[in-house]
């Protein structure tokens, strides 16, 4: 349900600054499978960048995405240490291991990396008794609850 409803309000988004699916790079954040980027790819993004560090889960990654056309795919391994950005990306999806404390390094990697802009979206996935799980430099858009999930739209503060 929780990504259904992602997904819903990233559409809303896009319908109302003119922009599309087709617009859009991605990058998924402890990605796991991949079950985020790639609905992401099947919604029509073209570009998609994932960190995930278990090695099993990369595999199913790898097996999962290999049957996407014509979408420029790239995984790097530790989301904490990622190489600098050549490009930023429009839409973030991280969804980290509950209660482990990695959003916010995780925000500031993708940050001080080159990854985001004032303009990257940020969806984060937290449990929904975490609090404070954002960096001082990011502003919250949004916030919504589903079972145990919480839902958190931030951009980085322009």
């Amino acid at each position: 349900r929780a990504r259904e409803s992602v997904f819903n309000i990233i559409d809303s988004r896009l319908i109302k600054s003119g922009r599309r699916w087709g617009d859009l790079s991605v990058f998924d954040a402890f990605a796991g499978t991949g079950a985020l980027g790639i609905e992401a790819v099947s919604r029509g993004a073209r570009t998609l960048f994932a960190a995930e560090r278990d090695k099993a889960a990369q595999q199913c990654w790898y097996k999962n995405t290999q049957g996407l056309k014509s979408v420029s795919l790239s995984l790097y391994g530790d989301m904490l240490n990622l190489p600098k950005a050549r490009q930023s990306v429009d839409l973030v999806l991280m969804d980290p291991p509950y209660k482990k404390g990695l959003t916010i390094p995780a925000l500031t990697e993708l940050e001080q990396k080159g990854w985001l802009t004032p303009d990257t979206l940020c969806v984060v996935e937290v449990e929904k008794s975490e609090n404070n799980v954002l960096p001082d430099d990011f502003e919250t858009l949004d916030e919504r609850v589903y079972g145990k999930a919480k839902i958190i739209l931030t951009v980085l503060r322009k």
